[in-house]
């Protein structure tokens, strides 16, 4: 069966799928996984695994997803029939159950703090002790988080043309704009250019092992790829668009967007006398802080939480929109009742996340609490597997010359373009993913 449902224009798509990719990846994740790994080290990693590992696996699940025009389960069963191959793409939607479970619960604190935020003395607090008392709360939490994710079925079930592609149209570049805002105060601060140093400075005496495989693991994570979202979500595209011109304009405002977060967060921690080893409230945290020191702040602060929360909306309707599509099949008659199904089981899965901080802190496994756990699972583990096995299939089972005439298809790039791609999807990527899974095991 024919998708019934598209992307309406090239922009459109790019807007969906950058947002897929920027949400809780590149502003909320980034900054503090580069401040707990070696700042300018990993910010160079990150970079490094970007280009020569998560753009070629962008451009092989949007092969797949437009080749098959179908969603992630069947377009693995279209292109190679009668194989366990379905398995890649059944993975990738237990995968994105398991992450917006837990993604969800960030939202929560967001929506959370957006009501805090419009309280008078809002500014006249320690904000490390609000943020630790906000997350440890139980009733507050939970019922943020399941605002979070009535918000995310609701456009979800709407579908791509009413919900997804014009929630994304309003959302991304509002985000851009409030963000150089941000920036132009953040560097502006006392003692701000250590914080700068420190972000794009790359000291590799302060990377190990452990600090390699998160880089990657944020690459796949701010990019979508290895769960099989953007092979869904390119199933929408028109065949007359440009994969590889898509591609790249969705990861360099990926990156960009990620030094932006870095040029926003990493003054405002020196300047602040904060450290940059926070962890997950880094952005709770330090950004109140700085906005404090703005004119007319709470507003800004206000109008940020309210942006920042539609980029991380952003981020959950993909995750939504892969499980949802992976049952549907393109019946867009079924869609409302499987989101709203689907969503309200991710949110009873989600709750030990939620409450991991609270009264369930001291149940802990690998002295991780629940939502660590869930959150290493997916972005170390599943997240590059699911990379490394879509590299295998695009690199080994995909027709040659299917594969050929769909990432040539509505661009003029060469054949040894083409060829170039591949080398790296059969023989770069997989060898890197498998040398930091083999490092992270301590087996050399």
């Amino acid at each position: 069966m024919n998708q019934q449902d598209q992307w309406t224009s090239k922009l459109a798509f790019i807007l969906a799928a950058a947002g897929s990719a920027i949400g809780l990846g590149a502003i909320w994740k980034f900054p503090y996984v580069a401040g707990t790994s070696g700042g300018g080290a990993f910010f160079l990693l990150f970079l490094l695994f970007t280009f020569l590992i998560g753009f070629p696996l962008l451009m092989a699940e949007f092969v797949i997803g437009r080749g098959a025009q179908k969603e992630a389960v069947s377009a693995y069963r279209k292109i190679a029939p009668g194989s366990a191959w379905p398995w890649l793409g059944r993975m990738g939607v237990a995968t994105a159950f398991i992450l917006l479970s837990f993604y969800s619960v960030i939202g929560g604190w967001i929506v959370l703090y957006l009501g805090k935020s419009f309280s008078g003395d809002f500014f006249n607090h320690d904000f490390s002790q609000m943020f630790g008392e906000s997350i440890s709360s139980t009733w507050p939490v939970l019922i943020s988080q399941f605002i979070f994710m009535m918000i995310t079925i609701f456009v979800v079930s709407r579908g791509i043309k009413n919900g997804i592609e014009k929630a994304n149209q309003i959302m991304m570049p509002a985000l851009f704009v409030l963000f150089a805002v941000l920036i132009v105060r953040s560097l502006t601060l006392d003692n701000a250019m250590e914080g700068v140093k420190f972000f794009l400075y790359p000291d590799f005496s302060k990377i190990g092992g452990d600090d390699i495989l998160f880089a990657l693991g944020q690459s796949f994570f701010s990019l979508s790829v290895g769960i099989s979202v953007m092979v869904t979500y390119s199933s929408y595209l028109s065949k007359k668009e440009s994969l590889t011109k898509s591609a790249t304009t969705i990861v360099l405002l990926n990156v960009l967007i990620s030094l932006l977060a870095g040029l926003a967060i990493f003054p405002g921690v020196f300047s602040l006398g904060l450290e940059p080893t926070e962890g997950p409230g880094l952005l709770f945290v330090v950004l109140p802080a700085v906005f404090e020191q703005i004119v007319f702040g709470q507003f800004f602060f206000i109008v940020f939480l309210a942006l920042f929360l539609f980029a991380t909306l952003t981020s959950a309707f993909s995750m939504l929109e892969i499980i949802v599509a992976s049952i549907t099949k393109g019946e867009l008659e079924n869609r409302a009742k499987w989101s709203w199904i689907i969503g309200i089981l991710i949110f009873v899965f989600g709750v030990p996340s939620t409450l991991s901080y609270g009264v369930w802190s001291d149940f802990t496994l690998f002295d991780k609490i629940i939502f660590d756990q869930l959150d290493y699972l997916v972005s170390n583990i599943l997240l590059p597997l699911g990379a490394l096995f879509i590299a295998l299939f695009v690199g080994y089972r995909y027709p040659r010359e299917m594969l050929l005439q769909e990432f040539r298809a509505g661009s003029s790039v060469s054949v040894k373009g083409f060829a170039l791609w591949l080398m790296l999807i059969r023989y770069v990527v997989p060898v890197v993913i498998i040398i930091v899974f083999v490092n992270m095991l301590g087996l050399f």
